[in-house]
């Protein structure tokens, strides 16, 4: 009789599955761009519903009719520019040597972290530019306004986004920002495709059936039903890493999915179903509409990019037909 085979299941692409040291994290790596602009930005997951387009996707089989497809809204309120970070060269690659803070900061933001007592930024631009043929990064020191969101919290979110350009040009454009502010639509445009980092759903201590979906033992098995029989061959002293199927931490642990749709930049509010979202509340303004699903539960900030991965010749404008917004709570 011919053995059956059965693939191993559960993904080994990130391993070991530890939870991640921070709750949201920062974009590092980027498609190279010569536009003067911000690759990256922010915002709060609020919920998900279902819209109606139409399909513009020639090689599609449904192509020039409508169709459901599932989206997510996220909430983006402007993020504050704080301050600008410098890099040099080291032996260990690029390292940050000075921070340049805005003379204006938000109150809120002492509740995330210390600042210095005086803000002498212009001084430290006449120094900085001193020494400026020694940089080579400029990035933004960004932070979030959760209360101008329905996140319904004060602590702002503190990290860095990069820029586009030449160092100098970086430098000029920062000067120009520092304590301004970005909005998404200064980035995005309806119809492109970003990346989105986050957070995934934690789920705490769980066993090696849910983590890697390994097969549930016989009935006359010893002893236990669900977990692993063999933990490796007699000839090795230890425990192979990476090979067995453990029970250990599931979720909350940071993940990039790639290829994501701009459906819709809006700037006036009206993407709330009745009664508000499920969790979360009500996004009172700025927000954008991303085909498909995002990592993380709602309220968990989601780090967006532009797709270094985006398909060449593959932007079909965007057409809407309707947005569902009935009410999630049955009301």
């Amino acid at each position: 009789m011919v053995k059956g085979h059965k693939p191993v299941a559960g993904s080994r692409g990130f391993w070991p599955k530890k939870r991640a040291s921070r709750i949201y994290d920062s974009m590092t790596s980027h498609a190279p761009t010569k536009d003067v602009v911000p690759l990256d930005f922010a915002g709060y997951k609020a919920g998900m519903t279902t819209v109606v387009l139409f399909d513009s996707r020639k090689a599609s089989v449904t192509h020039g009719q409508e169709i459901a497809r599932p989206a997510t809204v996220i909430d983006c309120p402007s993020l504050s520019v704080a301050g600008i970070r410098l890099y040099k060269k080291s032996n260990y690659g690029m390292a940050a040597f000075t921070d340049i803070w805005a003379e204006k900061l938000s109150r809120d933001l002492n509740r995330k972290t210390s600042l210095p007592e005086k803000h002498e930024s212009k001084k430290r631009i006449e120094e900085a530019e001193k020494i400026l043929d020694s940089v080579v990064d400029v990035r933004l020191l960004v932070h979030t306004r959760p209360r101008d969101s329905g996140i319904g919290k004060k602590t702002p979110e503190l990290f860095e986004i990069c820029l586009g350009g030449s160092p100098k040009e970086k430098w000029n454009y920062a000067k120009h920002k520092l304590g301004g502010e970005i909005k998404a639509e200064d980035i995005f445009k309806e119809g492109d495709w970003v990346d989105v980092k986050a957070v995934s759903k934690g789920k705490g201590y769980q066993g090696p059936v849910k983590r890697f979906g390994v097969k549930i033992r016989g009935r006359k098995h010893t002893k236990k039903r669900r977990h692993i029989g063999n933990i490796g061959p007699r000839g090795v002293a230890r425990v192979l890493p990476g090979k067995i199927a453990f029970p250990g931490q599931l979720g909350f642990q940071t993940r990039t999915e790639y290829n994501k749709r701009i459906l819709k930049i809006g700037t006036d509010g009206k993407i709330n179903p009745a009664g508000g979202w499920i969790n979360y509340g009500l996004v009172p303004g700025h927000y954008l509409l991303i085909e498909g699903s995002v990592p993380g539960p709602k309220k968990r900030l989601v780090m967006l990019r532009k797709g270094i991965r985006a398909p060449e010749g593959r932007k079909e404008p965007v057409e809407l037909r309707q947005i569902i917004l009935e009410s999630q709570q049955g009301v």
